[in-house]
């Protein structure tokens, strides 16, 4: 089974980005299930019903998230109604949401999907490690395909959790910091694992955002409100290649950052 798992969508490029590219990358790579992180689609920050609807017709098979998954206030209800868009588990679970599904694919194989979060830098939420081994106690023997989204600040942390789920899910794949890290391999017990998949949204930024309000920021301490950068926007995502009867990763690629199509 191939899976493609594309970095943080970020605004209106981002969506861009996706959209016009994801037809093509699922043919060219024979893509069977489609993983899209979506927290900072609306914006920046966070997600809407309607672009979340938006991005599953795109082709999309679940939608992972993060810390800024809470930012839009209209959501709340969504998340409990669409099953296919996950919130990270370690979040209380009286929280609106849930942070785990099992989706089958266009093959007619069943994959679980598992959206966690990270501690270091980032709120005081229930230990993503315990977390994870109890969800993986919940999901039945038959599913033998399990992907993480493991969205975090620390680089640490990420490999930690890499080497901690090594043999028991299928990929450990990094979100949040929008940069991508050039560690992509296979673990030895089988698990596909990279740092950070990146980020899908304009790269002439610091890090989707307006670099001349981010550089104001950060040189002289003010305040400014952060907006979008909507110049060159680029896609990055990793296909995993899987062994359906075992769970175990065969191969993990990254697609390095792919522009708009030339004839847009």
């Amino acid at each position: 089974m191939r899976i493609l798992f594309v970095g943080d969508i970020v605004g209106r490029g981002g969506r861009r980005v996706l959209s016009k590219r994801l037809n093509a990358l699922k043919a060219q790579h024979r893509i069977d299930f489609t993983i899209v992180n979506v927290e900072n689609s609306a914006g920046g920050f966070g997600l809407t019903p309607r672009i979340g609807r938006q991005i599953l017709e795109l082709g999309v098979d679940v939608m992972t998230s993060g810390n800024h998954i809470w930012d839009q206030r209209d959501l709340l209800s969504y998340l409990d109604e669409e099953p296919r868009l996950l919130r990270p588990a370690n979040y209380p679970q009286e929280l609106a949401g849930h942070g785990v599904v099992t989706v089958q694919s266009e093959c007619g194989q069943d994959v679980c999907v598992v959206n966690l979060q990270g501690r270091v830098f980032m709120a005081n939420i229930d230990c993503p490690f315990k977390k994870a081994g109890q969800i993986l106690d919940t999901v039945t023997p038959e599913t033998k395909i399990i992907v993480c989204d493991f969205h975090a600040e620390a680089t640490s942390e990420k490999v930690a959790m890499g080497w901690f789920l090594d043999g028991r899910v299928s990929a450990v794949l990094g979100t949040h910091t929008h940069i991508p890290t050039g560690d992509a391999r296979i673990l030895p017990n089988g698990t596909a694992y990279m740092t950070d998949v990146g980020m899908s949204g304009s790269y002439d930024s610091v890090i989707g955002m307006n670099k001349e309000v981010a550089l104001h920021r950060l040189v002289t301490g003010l305040p400014a409100r952060l907006e979008v950068a909507k110049h060159d926007p680029r896609l990055s995502a990793v296909v995993l290649d899987i062994e359906t009867s075992t769970g175990k990763a065969k191969s993990i690629e990254w697609l390095g950052l792919l522009p708009m199509p030339a004839t847009d």
